[in-house]
């Protein structure tokens, strides 16, 4: 882990401070780094945010910020479709990016990003929160070990009702265009699931639209399915509903294996189940709950990373189970070159360009779609 002396050297600047970008406070906090400059288009709300991140400048205009902040890095948590822009014009100032997702909306903006992050020596990230929750950094390492055996299939459902969201960018970009808008929170963590791999295919296929705007104009269709076939033969099962009048399920997963698989549903508090097997655990072929396993302290030490074995109360306040604290800690490292970012250009369109290819499949009945591999841009 890097040095707090080192970290708190960073400069940083938070563009959507008065929304997502807002909460990396406390990840921040956590891992020792000020953030100096926040900046936002909501001028009112600007002061009570420059307050909450205990930042000294404030901004109403990005470009602006990037000329006149003596800036190290910048993290951008501004809707989807600002964030290659300003990503790019971060890149070109030399500054460090962690972006929020999804990278791109496009695939052209996707190939832009790319270029942009081989002629740059700064680091890019893309903030995938979900592949650093507790549960999915678990099965990430059950896999490393071996224990699942040949990881063959998955699932990843992402499931919450947003029509009535006040941010207007969400009607037209998340609950207006078929397809897989907004699939890294289930994709990303399965990708981590199945090292060396990555999408290789898709095609989705929808529900049609049941419901109307407050203008009486349709939606998306609800839910859109995407399959994936990787390039090491695994098939993958994607669903992200965003529309559907229906309670929260965020973290869906499945996980199968030749030697184990794992089930994780989340219906809301105590009704949430993440049940595993794994040959090695168990002859019969049966469930274990995997926070019952988890308490076990021999087995903890066993299957659970360093890094989420004792996590002092600042990680655990940090959002996202943790995760806002592991990303901002790994890009930290990555900018210090301690290790490179784990979710760097390649996997963040690893992670991406599979939605948006969907978006062509779904729009041609259905129709299976290479998913270009941007390691050859």
């Amino acid at each position: 882990m890097a040095t707090k002396k080192k970290q708190k050297n960073i400069k940083l600047g938070v563009v959507g401070a008065c929304g997502r970008g807002g909460s990396f406070k406390l990840g921040c906090d956590a891992v020792g780094i000020k953030i100096q400059a926040v900046c936002d288009i909501n001028a009112e709300g600007l002061d009570k945010a420059a307050k909450k991140l205990d930042a000294t400048e404030q901004y109403t205009d990005y470009e602006t910020m990037l000329e006149q902040s003596d800036l190290d890095a910048v993290v951008i948590g501004t809707p989807m479709q600002l964030h290659v822009p300003q990503t790019l014009l971060a890149l070109e100032r030399g500054l460090h990016v962690l972006s929020e997702v999804t990278a791109a909306i496009s695939v052209d903006e996707c190939k832009e990003l790319v270029q942009a992050c081989k002629d740059s020596d700064k680091v890019y990230m893309m903030a995938e929160n979900y592949a650093y929750m507790k549960p999915n950094i678990l099965v990430k390492e059950l896999v490393r070990q071996g224990h699942f055996g040949e990881v063959y299939y998955a699932e990843g459902e992402y499931l919450h009702e947003l029509k009535g969201h006040p941010t207007k960018w969400r009607r037209h970009w998340q609950n207006g265009i078929d397809g897989i808008t907004y699939g890294t929170h289930s994709l990303g963590p399965i990708l981590q699931w199945m090292p060396g791999d990555r999408v290789a295919r898709v095609c989705c296929e929808g529900t049609g639209s049941h419901y109307d705007d407050p203008q009486g104009k349709k939606y998306a269709q609800d839910t859109s399915v995407m399959l994936c076939k990787t390039v090491k033969g695994a098939l993958i099962k994607i669903r992200v509903d965003m529309i559907s009048d229906r309670p929260h399920a965020l973290t869906n997963y499945q996980l199968q294996g030749t030697d184990g698989c794992y089930e994780a549903r989340n219906l809301g508090g105590q009704e949430d189940t993440r049940k595993i097997w794994l040959r090695e655990l168990s002859k019969d072929v049966k469930w274990h709950d995997v926070d019952a396993l988890m308490d076990v302290e021999a087995l903890r030490d066993k299957y659970l990373p360093e890094m989420w074995r004792n996590p002092s109360e600042d990680v655990k306040k940090a959002g996202h189970g943790g995760g806002d604290y592991f990303e901002i800690l790994d890009f930290v490292n990555a900018i210090q070159g301690i290790a490179p970012a784990p979710i760097g250009i390649h996997e963040a369109m690893d992670m991406t360009l599979p939605g948006l290819i969907s978006q062509q499949s779904i729009s041609q009945d259905g129709q299976w779609i290479d998913v270009p591999d941007s390691r050859k841009w």
